[in-house]
């Protein structure tokens, strides 16, 4: 068993390690990846009965997606099922899943409420959420086991999000043909709270104080992808700086990031750096516009930048600094925003630079062109660690990297070792011309500040200063030190581990330090909007085809009932006479059209 992540490039292979072929109507398909073609392999060993249950864990990027249309493409040809249901975290994967499905010659319908009925006869299965399914598990049990079924459960972590999301997983998928799920990473819990249809085995990690630890039936580790070329290697770039607050007592306590002496006073410090009112939110903006530039000039000329906040406050004044910053506006993405999906897929195929976000952008949204990630959030999971960073490393062309800026507090730069080890076994930096040691111990988590009910304000955030402190090489803080220059040339590659020391990459952003310190003290104009862009013509899927025809009868109604003084409920009746069939919520395309023509000639 195994865990999900996104990407809707999508092939299918006639075997499992065989030529694509293109089955009709089938979009042109590209080959799948050798873990792809691996994992499909083992799924269908004939030395083993084919599994009910098979969890994917993939990292962030490789393309969990595509793997598992192409599974369920294999499974519908062969006639092993008949559906397919997918259950995804957010409402913008709906859509995304949706449209990967269509380019693969699987039309699902990710329009579906709890409200309709059967899926369209034209469709072969929808695209729910998991939180759709706690709202009406029967339902959701109806529907896959009115047909033989694949149940393809993204991100599968999300069932665990409350006991009762888990108990209705269950309920709706117990008696499902087949159940794939999908993780971009290990993910832990405790004994009285497994997530159904995974395995798990004991967690002797010391964070995880006798708990499980999932465990999948295939994995594909970010060095496995790094050494495929399926994912761009990672730089982290800690900043430090001072932080000042006033606390509960009225006293003004000062500490640097990198400095606190206790995790309480750590915490503090980096609450105080996130806050908008400071300097150091616009100094590691400034720092991540100037990467940007850099990367455009240089080859990807489409590099965008992705600023993560903990809250909505938070990311409109954080927008507001990058257009300060920067002298552009960036887009602004929160999960109550109706527009939201519609705003990421924008932001995707634009040429727009910057976006603010909160957390629905951080799991399974794909943004190839994003290449930076400034972290200015105070989530610290492995797991939304994982699945954050990994809107960064998708890979599209050779030579390319990702820049990840991060306060440089102790629970981020753990995490960020992990990867960056895993980075240097495939890439190994040049040998290094000295470096800093660190304590490499008390590298745990820090607790989030708590208040007793009751309490009086904690604290007021005053002042934050921000200074580039270091770049991770093997679990180690490098700084830059007093090395002489690096050539123009080598300047070209700031940031491209295995191609620069971690001394050299450090010298070159801690150069430019200043410089950005003094970018932040001013204000560009904001730049004219211009005209928007031609949209692509494409074929529409199925599902937004059935929901423009949709919104066409329903405006048509409200005509000919004004026009012929009828009501509403009288002219529909007789449109289903006219035309015959299911209501207009689970009727197909053909018929929808049916039906908007016959409107048409009663105008």
């Amino acid at each position: 068993m195994s865990t999900t992540e996104h990407e809707p490039q999508l092939a299918l292979a006639d075997t499992i390690s065989g030529p694509v072929v293109d089955a009709p109507g089938v979009p042109a398909a590209r080959p799948l990846r050798a873990w792809q073609n691996a994992a499909l392999e083992k799924y269908f060993d004939p030395a083993r009965e084919e599994p009910a249950d098979y969890l994917v864990t993939a990292t962030p990027g490789a393309g969990k997606t595509t793997f598992a249309l192409a599974l369920a493409r294999r499974l519908l040809d062969s006639r092993r099922v008949d559906r397919v249901v997918v259950v995804a975290p957010t409402d913008h994967l709906r859509t995304q899943w949706a449209e990967a499905a269509h380019r693969a010659g699987i039309e699902l319908d990710p329009t579906m409420t709890n409200a309709v009925g059967p899926v369209r006869p034209d469709m072969k299965g929808y695209v729910t959420t998991y939180a759709q399914v706690a709202g009406h598990p029967m339902l959701h049990r109806a529907r896959a086991t009115a047909r033989k079924s694949l149940v393809i459960m993204d991100e599968i972590h999300h069932a665990g999000d409350g006991l009762s999301w888990g108990e209705a997983v269950f309920e709706a998928f117990a008696d499902a043909r087949r159940r794939l799920s999908l993780t971009g990473t290990p993910f832990r819990t405790k004994a009285d709270e497994r997530i159904p249809f995974v395995a798990y085995v004991e967690d002797d990690s010391p964070e995880s104080e006798g708990g499980l630890r999932s465990a999948a039936d295939f994995t594909y580790g970010y060095k496995d992808a790094l050494g495929d070329g399926v994912v761009r290697p990672v730089v982290f770039a800690a900043y430090t700086g001072v932080s000042r607050w006033r606390n509960s007592a009225g006293e003004v306590v000062a500490a640097s990031l990198t400095d606190a002496t206790t995790k309480s006073v750590e915490s503090l410090a980096w609450k105080t750096a996130l806050d908008p009112r400071g300097d150091w939110v616009p100094h590691v903006i400034a720092a991540m516009d100037e990467r940007l530039n850099h990367l455009r000039e240089h080859g990807m000329h489409d590099a965008a930048g992705l600023v993560l906040a903990s809250d909505q406050d938070d990311a409109r004044a954080y927008a507001k600094i990058v257009q300060r910053v920067t002298g552009e506006k960036p887009a602004l993405i929160l999960s109550d925003d109706p527009k939201a999906s519609q705003k990421i897929s924008e932001f995707a195929e634009s040429d727009q630079r910057f976006v603010v976000c909160v957390r629905m952008i951080s799991e399974g949204v794909d943004v190839p062109r994003a290449a930076c990630l400034a972290w200015m959030t105070s989530y610290r999971t492995p797991l939304f660690f994982a699945q954050a960073v990994g809107r960064v490393v998708r890979s599209r062309a050779p030579g390319e990297s990702a820049t990840v800026f991060l306060p440089a507090v102790r629970p981020l730069l753990a995490l960020a070792a992990e990867m960056e080890t895993d980075r240097n076994h495939v890439i190994p930096p040049p040998a290094s011309v000295s470096s800093d040691e660190v304590d490499e111990g008390g590298l745990d988590l820090l607790p989030p500040p708590e208040r007793e009910p009751g309490e009086k304000k904690e604290y007021e955030a005053l002042e934050a200063q921000a200074e580039f402190a270091h770049v991770l090489h093997g679990g180690k803080a490098v700084t830059g030190g007093e090395l002489p220059p690096v050539s123009v040339e080598e300047a070209d590659y700031l940031g491209l581990p295995g191609l620069l020391s971690p001394e050299q990459t450090a010298a070159l952003l801690s150069q430019r330090d200043a410089e950005i310190r003094k970018r932040t003290a001013v204000s560009r104009p904001v730049e004219e909007p211009g005209p928007e862009p031609a949209e692509p013509e494409q074929e529409d899927a199925a599902w937004h085809t059935a929901a423009l025809l949709r919104k066409e009868i329903h405006g048509l109604v409200g005509r000919v009932a004004a026009g012929r003084a009828m009501p509403h409920a009288t002219v529909y009746s007789t449109l289903r006479k006219a035309v015959p069939g299911p209501p207009s919520a689970s009727a197909s395309v053909d018929v929808l059209r049916r039906r908007r023509d016959h409107l048409l000639s009663m105008v």
